[in-house]
């Protein structure tokens, strides 16, 4: 079953299961987000350990992101993800019933592992079955992505309240969604045609189409130079670029609803809070690619995006409670520099290849960097007591993102860079 020869209700099916799943590639961590007081108290979890937590997303992106093209070359794409999706509901069902915090970590890892793995794959099955409409399709996943994340966001403490207030009862609930994204990849199980997929993966986490493997092999036909992409400064740059936005959004994730609700705001509107972050990303995921495209530096894009939120952790430092709506609309605003990172991944390369490798390179480093960061905020709660320290660091790693992604958005490529001669 192709793109071209398949029955006609194929690409429908197709559409829902690539929402269903885009809006299960987040609430396993905004889900988590929002109860995590809770959790920590139920399991007895010191703020060390919350912290290790909330790294595990980026630990398990880096590691079993690269695996799904191989995965996808042996098995299928459609196979692939419907496992991924299985993998993600298991998790989510298990994990608040695991029974310590051992449990919990290893059924949150298998969750994740289904999302990274789905992650890499579903701009690869978009650009495969629509490849005369990869900009709307792209559009459409990701706003359901960001719909599904900020949503848990949004809800998971009213749903709990509705329970009678288990917080295991409340995480358990995502694990339904998650259930409903596997039916509509079951007729898909069996396409192994080859395809996109078997190029490398560009990183887990990419919401932009890769490039295609034939398209790889014909620019190297052509004539494209070959890369040694960690001589390549650029390249750095953009890798710890990427990395500290990482950093940034997954302590947003992980941490800010309890930074406001230790400053007194209601859970439930703390949780909303966090949404409105997170959804932030719907309308300037569109915006901001469009203009850094048109600019030859992108630096002004970033020194913008920096100053949000240096003012969002400023105010989240003065006035956590007071000005809370304002600081989650500056923190969404800076966490939209995960779009930019990726534009400027196809913008610092000349040729198909160097695109691939660039972001291959960039997106591992990168959340491979991107692990310390909650962890270590989880430590600085946990010995201060408080929030000062912590939002001190966030604030803190602004300023080398700032630099570094001054840097990777320089009118440059890694071909003049890092071509081997």
């Amino acid at each position: 079953m192709s793109g071209t020869t398949a029955p006609a209700w194929a690409k429908p099916l197709l559409i829902a299961g690539i929402v269903l799943a885009a809006l299960n590639l987040r609430p396993a961590i905004t889900s988590l987000g929002a109860l995590l007081e809770e959790v920590r108290d139920g399991l007895g979890m010191s703020g060390s350990v919350a912290g290790l937590l909330t790294s595990v997303p980026s630990l398990c992106f880096a590691v079993f992101g690269v695996t799904a093209p191989r995965l996808a070359r042996r098995f299928g794409p459609g196979a692939v993800v419907c496992a991924g999706m299985a993998a993600i509901a298991s998790g989510l069902l298990i994990r608040p019933f695991a029974g310590g915090t051992a449990g919990f970590l290893a059924a949150t890892a298998l969750a994740l592992m289904g999302i990274a793995v789905s992650n890499v794959l579903m701009p690869v099955i978009v650009k495969r079955w629509f490849p005369d409409r990869v900009g709307s399709m792209t559009g459409l996943y990701s706003m359901a992505l960001a719909l599904g994340t900020s949503l848990a966001a949004a809800v998971t403490v009213p749903l709990t309240d509705a329970v009678g207030g288990n917080w295991q009862s409340g995480l358990a609930l995502w694990a339904a969604l998650a259930a409903a994204a596997v039916l509509p990849w079951i007729p898909f199980v069996r396409d192994r045609e080859p395809g996109p997929v078997a190029g490398r993966a560009s990183g887990a986490g990419s919401r932009l189409p890769r490039q295609e493997a034939p398209q790889q092999r014909a620019g190297e036909r052509d004539g494209a130079p070959k890369l040694r992409i960690t001589r390549s400064p650029t390249a750095w740059a953009l890798a710890v670029f990427f990395g500290l936005q990482a950093t940034a959004a997954y302590i947003t994730m992980g941490w800010m609803a309890q930074i406001f609700r230790d400053a007194g705001v209601p859970a439930g509107t703390a949780g909303v809070l966090l949404a409105v972050t997170m959804v932030m990303g719907v309308p300037l995921a569109f915006v901001i690619p469009r203009l850094a495209s048109r600019l030859p530096s992108q630096g002004p894009i970033v020194v913008a995006l920096g100053a949000c939120g240096l003012a969002g952790y400023a105010g989240l430092y003065l006035a956590p409670a007071a000005g809370a709506w304002a600081w989650a609309l500056l923190l969404g605003i800076a966490n939209c520099a995960f779009p930019l990172a990726l534009t400027m991944v196809g913008m610092r390369a000349r040729s198909g290849a160097g695109v691939a490798q660039l972001s291959a390179f960039a997106q591992s480093t990168g959340y491979l960097i991107s692990i310390p960061g909650p962890l270590l905020v989880g430590v600085l709660y946990q010995h201060s007591g408080g929030w000062g320290l912590p939002i001190a660091l966030m604030a803190g790693l602004m300023i080398p993102q700032m630099l570094m992604g001054v840097l990777a958005g320089r009118d440059r490529t890694v071909e003049d860079e890092a071509t081997v001669r």
